[in-house]
């Protein structure tokens, strides 16, 4: 991981070699994933975030500050020319299909049976499908047919 400021504080990593360790070092938290979230429902100033989740002010600044450090979220220049709205980057937007799996992980194991939850649809109104991993020939994957490979 670079940073383009050398006093800039680089994370100490969970596990250095696992992409999942690093991924949770970067967005594992739960204001983290949510202000993600919410910037890929078109949340963009502070105050939108802020309205959205209920997050407290100075977290907030924390987590939008260390998203943009980390590169997934970038402030642009607004028109009025006054505050800079967020906006994801190509690694925020990247993290989609992240989301929608956790969405969908939710909606099957943190809701009681019949309870009401909101719903991801797609440009149609028509509900996303479930997201599974596929193999190569386009078998389902577990973990059960998966392994890891470490470096040596």
């Amino acid at each position: 991981m670079t940073r383009d400021d050398p006093g800039e504080r680089v994370p100490a990593w969970t596990d250095p070699t696992c992409p999942v360790a690093r991924a949770a070092d970067l967005v594992g938290d739960r204001w983290s994933l949510l202000i993600i979230r919410d910037a890929m429902d078109g949340a963009r100033s502070f105050t939108d975030f802020q309205r959205r989740t209920g997050i407290a002010r100075n977290i907030l600044t924390d987590r939008l500050r260390r998203l943009v450090d980390h590169g997934l979220l970038t402030q642009v220049d607004a028109p009025s020319g006054r505050r800079r709205p967020y906006a994801l980057t190509r690694a925020g937007e990247d993290l989609f299909p992240v989301i929608v799996t956790l969405r969908q992980w939710g909606e099957r194991h943190a809701f009681e049976p019949g309870e009401a939850h909101s719903v991801l649809v797609d440009g149609d109104g028509v509900r996303v499908p479930e997201l599974l991993p596929v193999s190569a020939d386009g078998s389902p994957l577990t973990s059960g047919t998966t392994s890891v490979r470490r470096p040596a």
